[in-house]
């Protein structure tokens, strides 16, 4: 979760570009194999600005697009991006609505009815949801958006297909976070509301959306505001962070724990702590071996405290031990140039995906910045539709993107 709205930033056009003689790989790409909505930006022609250059003073308030490209588009800043794209890769909005920020988190894929399930913001501008009003879960299918895709004829023309909310049971407050499904069942991580407790709960996709909880504590005392989840491969165990937003979004009352990551074993209800020294731990996500978990840290983003871009922007990665799934040897994987990194995903090659001020930002397994689904606003979540189709959550639109990577398994057992 993220406290700010999607904003509309300035773009930052770099003007007084210092054209580097050494010729890179990028540059001697030309426009065969690339897709038509793809921008080539080479790398080596603005690591020197001059004197007189277009310097950004805001990593959320200014954007990096030195091509002055409309959204959305490819920013392609690697060769390697176009390998992920592939020729045909197309880019477009699904569904809309200016006045609701209906799409922020929490995006699940579910196979057998070709579903999305999502959750609107909550706490945040135009989430409509406050300590006193919950926020919703609905869900978009895709076998629709595939007919109004048609429809619309050639190019990429925006569509809106309708986004259907579900009801739930009062248990379930402030959904952030999900992932599976798990053994059918979507889960989801809640940031409670008021007094009411966060938790993580199983809920069936069908209607009438029978729900469990499984957890709502700590040995007795809440969680600060739970965030996000993934399933751990191979163990099929949860794990999770909580972290203070819902305090600092003021619908949840003053934190009793430190911002941390969990693991909870559902078969034994053995819940701890695995990582910590988070200014705000966020988003979460493995490998698809689970041996290396990535983090994201989002204490740049400090709700009613604002924002402090010399705050961590970063994603972090770990080792995951294989008896204990402590996570070891903590290192930064990534820095976000624009915004955070928020809610975290990975492809079948273990390039890295994360939702950004800008929209979506990819990285190879090296963390090298590869390329961005460049939105022109803040996305917080994205999630495969299985192999070569990417749905990403921008607030008060939904993005969908058909390119060539395939899916990272997120449905176990």
């Amino acid at each position: 979760m993220i406290a700010v709205s999607s904003i509309t930033a300035v773009v930052v056009g770099l003007t007084a570009w210092a054209y580097a003689t050494t010729p890179s790989q990028l540059r001697a790409t030309n426009r065969t194999g690339a897709p038509p909505q793809a921008v080539l930006v080479d790398p080596l022609e603005f690591n020197v600005l001059g004197i007189n250059g277009s310097f950004r003073q805001s990593a959320t308030e200014e954007f990096f697009n030195p091509t002055n490209t409309t959204p959305p588009f490819f920013q392609v800043l690697h060769h390697e991006f176009l390998k992920i794209l592939g020729p045909s890769a197309t880019i477009r909005a699904i569904a809309a609505n200016p006045t609701f920020a209906f799409a922020h988190e929490a995006p699940i894929w579910v196979p057998k009815t070709d579903e999305v399930f999502f959750a609107s913001n909550d706490g945040g501008a135009l989430g409509m949801s406050d300590i006193d009003h919950n926020n919703q879960v609905s869900k978009i299918n895709l076998q629709d958006v595939a007919a109004a895709i048609k429809a619309s004829g050639p190019g990429v023309a925006p569509v809106n297909v309708t986004a259907t909310k579900i009801d739930l049971p009062e248990a379930i407050q402030m959904t952030n976070g999900g992932t599976g499904p798990f053994n059918g069942k979507l889960v989801l991580i809640n940031s409670g509301r008021g007094p009411l407790p966060p938790s993580i709960a199983l809920v069936d996709p069908a209607p009438p959306h029978n729900t469990t909880v499984l957890l709502d504590n700590f040995f007795g005392r809440q969680f600060n505001s739970l965030n996000d989840v993934k399933i751990h491969p191979g163990s099929n165990k949860l794990f999770f962070t909580d972290v203070t937003y819902g305090f600092l979004n003021h619908f949840r009352p003053p934190p009793l724990l430190p911002n941390q990551v969990y693991r909870f074993d559902p078969d034994t209800g053995s819940v701890r702590v695995v990582a910590d020294g988070f200014d705000r731990c966020n988003g979460i996500a493995f490998t698809p071996d689970g041996r290396t978990a990535f983090v994201t840290d989002t204490g740049a983003n400090g709700g009613f405290l604002g924002n402090n871009q010399t705050d961590p922007a970063t994603i972090y990665a770990f080792d995951v031990d294989a008896t204990s799934n402590a996570f070891k040897n903590r290192r930064v994987f990534a820095y976000v140039d624009t915004g955070i990194a928020d809610g975290i995903q990975l492809d079948a090659a273990g390039n890295v995906y994360a939702g950004t001020g800008d929209g979506v930002q990819v990285w190879d397994s090296d963390g090298t910045l590869l390329g961005k689904f460049f939105l022109g606003t803040t996305s917080a979540n994205l999630v495969f539709a299985g192999d070569g189709r990417l749905v990403i959550m921008a607030e008060t639109a939904i993005y969908f993107a058909e390119i060539a990577a395939k899916a990272n398994k997120l449905s176990f057992p």
